[in-house]
């Protein structure tokens, strides 16, 4: 299977149009009307309506449209009333005579909708008519016309589900594009505020905009996110995960190098650092390139708190991070090849616990692993009502029955919990989800070297780490390469009046994005004498 457009493959994945939607129209309505009929299948909800038009009824007109996307409201009142009842009115062979054509005559004259387009090959006409469009077809003429006017059922804005906080706005993306980008634009007033549509999947034809501020942006990465979507050859995108691992830098790392978020102010916060904003019609998550490692430790709620409150979050973030990756791996070690490291009341305590126990605690742990996996996945698929308390309730219940039935030993199970409650303090899914990943590597690797092997996995991670890059950018920038003044929003944040500056990898031009730290910083009252 191939996905991305090359000359010397032979298309084997895409979607070959037929002879008559490489066509242009015809000059005659019922040929024109007899071809999409013949290519739709007669498709129940495609509905087809000839009328007449005109002050004596002696011109023949087709409107097309697919029930269930277009609105009818519209459609009977500024359509079909216009066509059938207001067209008596003009002369309209008068007008032909000028010179005018039809098409145009209709636009200039009669048609009251917002957005019309002309329309004369088929392809162009077929994926207006399915995306809710209204086609009008007039006989002795090869130009049909567009009306824009598209309805269908969809979800509201809502509160975000993935991404809460505490403060901070409500809003989150919804699965209409439209609604998405105006969510946008509604936080970001400002002219320079460019978005640029593409069309997506031969089939699916699904929309997409690419939304950065001019000026702020880096060009090199604006061409780059181009050029690998118009790259994508591919017959169906339905989510934006489906242009995430096509356009990701390193598809091989179980680390996202793409960020994902269903929080408008989170966009818009990316968008004024100079990253770019990928929105994809039919899902309520926006992907933000580059991203960078540090940002997937990084909260829409730590720019609505104090900069103390938020630093400390921030720092429990990162000790968590290294909890949920190596607290069972240094376990193993210890209990496996370093007792000595131990006090001797615990290790007296840890060696009273697992006299029975018949697993050695590499086996323990990936057994308590699996099993806090398997109760995780469970309570995500289940109803809502009941998921959390079941995963928390099996959880109880088999970690006490296998410590009471001597498989598991007591501490292996403190372990355990402490790793999967460290886990969710991450605020994306995607790092929790390589964490959880890697951390059955470390728990082998500790096995099988101990505290050595553990260093060497840390050492090959950091380096693995070092050597990703998205879209050009490094991905532990400003760590590696180091860089002073983006230290202010890493491990902690600084005042608000501090962060003067865009970050400086991202962002090459227009870095300042506010006065200096010594003006902005605010000043206490003076005393009146």
């Amino acid at each position: 299977m191939r996905f991305f457009k090359k000359k010397n493959i032979n298309k084997t994945n895409t979607a070959v149009p037929s002879e008559n939607q490489k066509d242009g129209l015809k000059a005659s309505l019922e040929e024109n009307l007899q071809i999409l009929k013949d290519t739709l299948g007669k498709s129940t909800d495609i509905v087809f309506r000839e009328i007449r038009i005109g002050k004596e009824g002696n011109l023949k007109a087709g409107i097309i449209y697919t029930d269930g996307l277009t609105n009818t409201i519209s459609l009977q009142e500024s359509i079909l009333e216009k066509l059938m009842l207001d067209s008596k009115d003009i002369e309209l062979q008068e007008k032909l005579a000028t010179g005018q054509s039809m098409s145009s005559i209709l636009k200039d004259f009669l048609m009251t909708v917002g957005e019309i387009k002309d329309c004369t090959t088929f392809e162009a006409l077929y994926t207006s008519l399915l995306s809710g469009d209204t086609i009008i077809l007039i006989d002795a003429s090869a130009q049909g016309l567009i009306i824009s006017n598209k309805y269908w059922i969809e979800r509201g804005v809502t509160e975000p589900m993935a991404q809460t906080v505490v403060r901070g706005p409500r809003e989150g993306f919804s699965e209409n594009l439209r609604v998405n980008t105006a969510l946008v634009r509604r936080k970001l007033k400002d002219p320079n505020l460019w978005m640029e549509s593409k069309i997506v999947g031969t089939r699916t034809k699904t929309n997409i905009a690419v939304m950065y501020i001019n000026g702020i942006a880096d060009e090199k990465i604006v061409k780059e996110v181009h050029s690998r979507l118009d790259n994508i050859d591919i017959d169906g995108i339905l989510d934006s995960g489906n242009i995430e691992e096509l356009i990701e830098d390193a598809p091989l790392s179980p680390f996202p190098t793409i960020y994902n978020t269903e929080r408008p102010d989170a966009v818009a916060a990316a968008l004024l650092e100079g990253r770019i904003a990928i929105l994809v019609d039919g899902t309520p998550f926006v992907l933000i390139v580059p991203a960078l490692f540090i940002q997937f430790f990084q909260s829409s709620e730590d720019y609505y708190q104090r900069a103390d409150i938020a630093s400390f979050i921030r720092l429990l973030r990162f000790g968590s991070f290294g909890i949920s990756l190596l607290a069972p791996a240094l376990f193993i070690a210890i209990t496996t090849f370093h007792q000595t490291m131990l006090p001797p009341a615990l290790l007296i305590s840890l060696a009273a616990q697992r006299e029975g126990v018949p697993f050695p605690a590499f086996i323990e742990a990936v057994l308590m692993e699996m099993t806090f996996e398997i109760l995780r996945e469970a309570g995500i698929r289940m109803p809502r009502s009941i998921g959390s308390a079941m995963s928390i309730v099996g959880a109880f219940v088999i970690g006490t029955a296998a410590v009471e039935a001597g498989v598991i030993s007591a501490a292996m199970v403190i372990v355990v919990s402490i790793t999967a409650i460290a886990s969710f303090v991450s605020p994306t899914y995607d790092l929790a989800i390589a964490v959880r990943l890697l951390r059955f590597g470390f728990m082998g690797i500790a096995a099988s070297f101990g505290l050595f092997g553990i260093m060497v996995g840390v050492i090959t991670l950091v380096l693995h780490l070092c050597s990703i890059r998205s879209f050009g950018i490094p991905y532990m920038s400003p760590l590696a390469p180091f860089n002073i003044s983006d230290q202010k929003d890493t491990f902690i944040r600084l005042p608000r009046w501090a962060m003067f500056t865009r970050p400086r990898l991202i962002n090459q031009q227009n870095i300042v994005r506010q006065q200096d730290s010594a003006s902005a910083k605010p000043k206490p009252p003076e005393n009146e004498e």
